[in-house]
């Protein structure tokens, strides 16, 4: 295995130990998921996750470091996730009363993971 291959590989599994406990957290927090690593509508969604009348569309990132994990999430990342989301909502129609959000969850090693909710909007 070359140093490149090694290096994502490496990166591709930190990345899923992210997403591991972005949703051990929220479940924690009390939210169900509802789907891992969602991929239509030219996006992707890390978690799906259900809490009470909310339904969150999760984007984590894991870093090294917590801030350099909250600023990776871009708002171009954000408009890929809200396109899989309304892909995800044409497939499985939410009920009326239901909030629907786009949060991300920041994971560093050492730290507790961060999450924030409503970090952009689900419409264009």
């Amino acid at each position: 295995m070359t140093r490149i291959a090694g290096a994502r590989r490496r990166a591709f599994l930190f990345g899923i130990g992210a997403e591991a406990r972005a949703a051990w957290w929220l479940r924690l927090k009390g939210y169900r998921i509802l789907a891992r690593r969602y991929r239509g509508g030219g996006g992707e969604i890390d978690l799906i996750a259900r809490r009470f009348a909310t339904i969150a569309f999760v984007e984590v990132k894991g870093r090294a470091e917590p801030d350099a994990a909250a600023l990776s999430v871009t708002p171009w990342k954000m408009r890929r996730v809200a396109r899989a989301a309304r892909a995800w909502l044409g497939a499985n129609p939410p009920e009326r009363s239901c909030v629907l959000r786009l949060d991300a969850i920041t994971v560093a090693p050492g730290h507790v993971p961060r999450h924030t909710a409503n970090v952009a909007p689900l419409e264009d």
